[in-house]
């Protein structure tokens, strides 16, 4: 599925102003300056994972009503099969399938990522970023250099990781090809919607 930036954007907008948040709460909510919150509102740049997900939180909505306009209704079970989910294509290279977009009340958020090896990206900082909760990351195949902090790691297949991701933390891809893992975002009870 192909997402519309401009749809996006005008959802957010939308539930923003039934909501009674000024584009300030907005952007203090998901930890962005107010110029770059309305450029993201109007539709003029694509969304990061980051933003998604907090925007969600502050309008106590499910991330996937932001990114389709669809309100999960499942209740008890979701089954998505091998290679179905929600395709969303949200950092450059990077292919999330949310694994579970018909849930509603969902606890967490779950995807199956596959990051892209950049020979690029090898020898620099790797880009970081922040969202409330937690994450578990499972590889599946290839691997994977994950920074948290002042800490680094190196990940292969069958290696797991949980961690705060309110805290700065990034990846990449290494040894030449993509990795593929689960991630598991896990929503704070706690967070103020």
């Amino acid at each position: 599925m192909e997402l519309d930036i401009k749809e996006i954007a005008h959802r957010i907008q939308s539930l923003r102003e039934d909501s009674e948040f000024t584009p300030e709460e907005m952007a203090d909510a998901i930890g962005v300056t107010v110029d770059y919150y309305i450029e993201h509102e109007k539709g003029e740049k694509d969304f990061s994972f980051t933003f998604l997900y907090r925007a969600a939180e502050k309008l106590g909505v499910d991330m996937i009503d932001l990114l389709t306009g669809e309100n999960p209704h499942l209740n008890g079970y979701s089954l998505v099969r091998a290679g179905d989910g929600l395709a969303i294509k949200r950092r450059e290279g990077f292919e999330y399938l949310h694994l579970a977009p018909t849930f509603r009340n969902k606890l967490c958020e779950p995807f199956l990522v596959t990051a892209p090896y950049l020979a690029e990206e090898q020898e620099g900082p790797i880009k970081t970023s922040q969202h409330v909760g937690q994450e578990l990351d499972f590889i599946i195949s290839g691997r994977l250099r994950f920074v948290y902090e002042n800490h680094t790691e190196e990940l292969g297949a069958g290696d797991v990781l949980l961690y705060d991701s309110s805290k700065s933390h990034g990846m990449i891809a290494i040894d030449g090809e993509p990795c593929k893992f689960l991630a598991i975002v896990l929503k704070d009870k706690h967070a103020d919607k």
